[in-house]
């Protein structure tokens, strides 16, 4: 049985399709690679926030369900998404350029040995920064070239996943026998979950908590998070590890960009499995990507109805220059 790979992306869901572009793009600089819709509930944005490229393991993606509430946080839920930057140095970039843009953050801190920089965006979804430093194992991706943050301190990609859960021993258990991972350490509530080749980018952080109340999904929260696979034969592989378990799953779901797989592994917690590929580059060109409604060609068909049902966001930057921004 072959280890995952790592991260994949981490979905949540926002209030404001355009307000998270203009967050993700002019204040963390990451490129939008992928403007789509759910392909579960066409009316609603799928945007795509990842490396220079759209690697795997780099992107952080975003529905915008119509009037779904605010979501509340709690236990028994996916509840912060690290993305990494290249050194200590960064953060202290990060730390002054969040206080100069006014971001709600919480000052560099020190977890597992890692320095960190949790931050929380205009839903109080949560996040925060972590340095590679001294970080080994999967490698990060490749920031955004022509973005507005120097690429020394820019970000390269997803780092370790925060999950809260009122039953650690059910949810270590799921971890180690179903998901391969190993626990390498604790700190205080939190146990640190590692797989395939480690490092920040193939790391959970499970945290305990059975004083807060259960978690209610909604604007501000993570609806699921992914994890990487080779192809389809490693899915189909996956699939049956988790039905040896009597784990319910959804079975393969081909989403174009790459084939999925989606297990509940706990109340309100969704993992999904994906292959590396195709990735995003089949159906745009390098330089615009993310720029135009890009759809799956199963949906194409219905390409002008879909239209008429997620209002126009400009998305347009490769007709733009981003000055660097140093602090």
């Amino acid at each position: 049985m072959e280890h995952l790979k790592g991260m994949h992306h981490v979905t949540a869901i926002t209030s404001s399709a355009e307000k998270i572009y203009e967050f993700f793009t002019y204040v963390l600089g990451m490129r939008l690679v992928k403007k789509t819709v759910n392909q579960d509930d066409i009316q609603t944005y799928h945007l795509f926030f990842a490396d220079d490229e759209g690697s795997p393991g780099t992107d952080m993606t975003f529905f915008d369900f119509p009037g779904i509430p605010k979501g509340a946080h709690g236990t028994n839920e996916i509840f912060k998404t690290s993305f990494r930057v290249p050194s200590d140095q960064a953060l202290d970039y990060w730390e002054k350029r969040f206080d100069r843009l006014e971001v709600n953050h919480k000052g560099i801190k020190e977890q597992f040995g890692k320095k960190t920089l949790s931050f929380v965006d205009f839903d109080d979804q949560q996040y925060q920064l972590i340095s590679d430093e001294h970080n080994q194992g999967v490698a990060f991706g490749t920031p955004w070239q022509k973005g507005p943050i120097p690429v020394e301190y820019a970000i390269t990609g997803l780092g370790p996943l925060f999950v809260r859960v009122d039953n650690v021993e059910y949810f270590k258990e799921m971890m180690e026998k179903i998901l391969l991972f190993e626990e390498i350490d604790k700190e205080d509530s939190y146990r640190l979950f590692e797989v395939g080749e480690g490092g920040n980018g193939a790391q959970v952080i499970v945290g305990y908590n059975t004083v807060l109340p259960q978690a209610r999904q909604g604007y501000g929260t993570v609806h699921h998070a992914a994890f990487r696979v080779n192809d389809r034969a490693h899915l189909d592989e996956w699939m049956q590890q988790l039905q040896t378990f009597n784990l319910p799953n959804s079975g393969y779901v081909e989403r174009y960009y790459f084939g999925s797989l989606y297990a509940k592994v706990a109340p309100h917690i969704l993992f999904e499995f994906a292959t590396d590929g195709p990735g995003f580059m089949g159906d745009e060109p390098y330089e615009t990507l993310g720029e135009t409604l890009s759809l799956p060609p199963f949906y194409e068909s219905q390409r002008e109805d879909i239209k008429k049902q997620v209002r126009p966001i400009d998305t347009v930057r490769s007709t733009k220059e981003f000055k660097k921004e140093y602090e």
